[in-house]
C-alpha cells in the first residue's frame, strides 16, 4: 500500500506547488511509482505538468462529487512513473455542493481508496486555505509535509494549521502523522533567511527536514515550461534539493534508494 502525503499550508507563497510538483517528479526519479493530485482549484500543479486545465475532462473535483472514477481522471505524465490527477477551476464548487453530503470530510479518502496500492507514494498539493477539500486532502493522507519560507512572518499562521492537523487527529484521521517542516524560498545571503532556519528549528526541532530548498530560478522557471526542474535542468540547485528531499522521506519511510 502506498504512502499518501498532503503538502499544506494556508498561507499562501510559501512552495507548496513547487514542492508538490518536484517532490513528486523526483520520488518517481527514483523509480517509485507516483500519483500527484492536483486538489487546488487554480491548478497550478496541472498546468505545471504541461496540462491546460481547461481542457481536462475529468479532474478530482468529478472524483470527489462521485460524477467520475480516479482510474478515469488518472493521466501520464513527461516523467516516467509519475501520473497526475488533475484539477479545475470547477472544485471550487465541490465545497458547496458536499456541504449536505454524509461523510462530506472523507470523499477525497473513498474516491483514492480504488488506486491507493498502485502506488508507492500519493502526493497531494493542497489549496491555500484550510476549507473542506483542504480537510479532505489530510483526512485521506498519512502524513502532511509543512512548507514553511524563509522569509519575514515565516511562522504566521503555523499555529492555526497545526490545531488543525490536531482537530483531524483526534475527529477524522488518527492515523495523521507530520511528514516534516520544509525550510522553502533560503537565501544564503540574507540574514533573515538565516534567522528563520534558526528559529523553525528551535521551535520545531526533529520535525524540520535536514533539506533546505533555496531560491532558484530554474524552480520559477520550470511551470513556464510544463515540466518540473529535474526535466528542465537536471543539475539546478532546485532539482538537486528536491532529490535530496526525496531521499530523505524514501530513507524516513524505510525504503531503498533505486539509483
Amino acid at each position: 500500500m502506498g504512502k499518501t502525503i498532503a503538502i499544506a499550508n494556508q498561507k499562501g507563497g510559501v512552495g507548496k506547488t513547487t514542492t508538490a510538483i518536484n517532490l513528486a517528479a523526483s520520488l518517481a526519479a527514483f523509480e517509485f511509482k507516483t500519483l500527484l493530485i492536483d486538489a487546488d482549484p487554480q491548478a497550478n500543479s496541472t498546468s505545471g505538468l504541461g496540462f491546460n486545465p481547461k481542457e481536462v475532462k475529468n479532474s478530482i473535483y468529478e472524483c470527489m462529487v462521485g460524477l467520475s472514477s480516479v482510474q478515469d481522471s488518472i493521466l501520464p505524465t513527461e516523467v516516467p512513473f509519475l501520473d497526475i490527477i488533475p484539477s479545475h477551476i470547477d472544485l471550487v464548487g465541490a465545497e458547496i455542493e458536499m456541504i449536505n453530503l454524509n461523510n462530506r470530510e472523507r470523499k477525497m479518502k473513498e474516491a483514492l481508496e480504488a488506486v491507493k496500492d498502485l502506488y508507492d507514494f500519493i502526493i497531494m498539493d493542497c489549496s491555500p486555505s484550510l476549507g473542506l477539500i483542504t480537510i479532505n486532502s489530510l483526512t485521506a493522507a498519512d502524513s502532511v509535509i509543512i512548507p514553511v519560507q524563509c522569509e519575514y512572518y515565516a511562522l504566521e499562521g503555523l499555529g492555526k494549521l497545526l490545531n488543525t492537523i490536531k482537530i483531524i487527529q483526534s475527529r477524522l484521521n488518527t492515523a495523521l502523522v507530520i511528514e516534516g517542516i520544509l525550510l522553502t524560498m533560503y537565501d544564503l545571503r540574507l540574514r533573515l533567511s538565516n534567522q528563520v532556519v534558526n528559529e523553525v528549528n528551535s521551535h520545531f526541532k526533529n520535525m524540520v527536514f535536514e533539506t533546505i530548498i533555496p531560491r532558484n530560478i530554474r524552480l520559477s522557471e520550470s511551470p513556464s515550461f510544463g515540466v518540473p526542474a529535474i526535466l528542465h535542468d537536471a543539475d539546478s540547485k532546485g532539482a538537486i534539493s528536491y532529490l535530496n528531499l526525496a531521499k530523505e522521506i524514501i530513507r524516513k519511510n524505510g525504503l531503498l534508494v533505486t539509483n
